[in-house]
């Protein structure tokens, strides 16, 4: 009795401790790096909105594990001397909400994005959407097709894959997972590792330079932050089967932009399918490996939104 007395103890103590770090590192991250813009209730779900520039409106949405600064980093102030550019926290990341407790599906999020967009203003804007941002994207197209002008899906997550959903997140989205191993990794995951996924994510580019001290990773090592990320991974390979099949039913204007090497996001599984099921749609094909073209090459990113802007008659 003592011994498991004093086990207990022990563990109680433990877990105490873990989440008090892991308090401290989330209200650290959150000091450091604050709200950049306007703060929306959409449907009683708070929604993270930025807003620069001024011309045709354009909606961008980030990627897995990310947040609207990915943009403001370098590819915002590209675009708003040509567009009025909406950055958007997709829910659960950066400062928006979780919509729920299981992970939001990509329709859940598309409804929120697109009642932030018009909340704001925006009632057709150019949607670009990067990684699963660009299946957020896709799904904004396919359900809300009056509420959007012209569709820029980059390096994006748009069929489906064989290769099963890893061990990492396989972990981390179950239920010990969430409860107990993304509080400790809040609360003690150091530096050097954060470092070596950024490189990872960039790979075979660098990251840009000061892109860690703007972007602020340990927004996403939040444990809301962390759960919500890894329940929408889990159960992105079904909303993608469920929604690839309707991608003829997009009509609106699409220009594509994949680099042929990622590794991340397969361009023959994504990129080529997708420009094969939606009429008329444009694929820009990067002879490049990046999974991150918003950095790597802005200039073609610029380019395919403009295309797109102007096929939809905005310029």
């Amino acid at each position: 009795m003592a011994i498991a007395a004093t086990t207990l103890a022990a563990t109680g103590a433990l877990a105490a401790l873990t989440h008090w770090r892991a308090g401290v590192q989330e209200a650290r991250a959150e000091a450091s790096h604050p709200p950049l813009g306007q703060l929306l209730d959409v449907d009683g779900v708070q929604v993270h909105a930025h807003v620069a520039g001024s011309g045709p409106d354009l909606v961008l949405i980030h990627g897995s594990s990310g947040n609207l600064r990915d943009f403001s980093n370098g590819l915002v102030p590209l675009l708003s001397d040509h567009y009025r550019v909406i950055s958007l926290d997709r829910p659960g990341l950066g400062y928006s909400d979780p919509i729920t407790s299981h992970g939001a599906s990509l329709d859940q999020q598309a409804a929120a994005l697109a009642g932030a967009a018009r909340m704001l203003g925006a009632e057709r804007p150019v949607v670009m959407g990067q990684s699963l941002g660009g299946a957020v994207a896709l799904a904004w197209a396919l359900n809300h097709p009056d509420q959007i002008a012209a569709l820029v899906p980059v390096s994006a997550v748009s069929h489906p894959w064989t290769t099963g959903l890893g061990a990492y997140y396989s972990v981390l989205s179950s239920w010990p997972g969430r409860h107990l191993l993304i509080p400790a990794l809040t609360a003690f995951t150091p530096d050097r590792i954060i470092e070596d996924q950024i490189a990872a994510i960039f790979a075979p580019d660098a990251p840009p330079h000061g892109y860690a001290d703007h972007f602020g990773p340990r927004l996403t090592l939040r444990r809301a932050s962390m759960r919500a990320n890894a329940l929408q991974r889990r159960h992105l390979l079904r909303w993608i089967s469920a929604q690839a099949p309707r991608y003829s039913d997009i009509a609106v204007p699409t220009e594509i932009l994949h680099s042929a090497g990622d590794k991340a996001v397969g361009y023959r599984i994504h990129a080529q399918p997708l420009a094969r099921a939606i009429l008329g749609a444009n694929l820009t094909t990067l002879d490049s490996a990046s999974h991150m073209p918003h950095h790597s090459h802005p200039g073609d990113v610029l380019a395919a939104i403009d295309r797109a802007a102007t096929r939809a008659g905005l310029h």
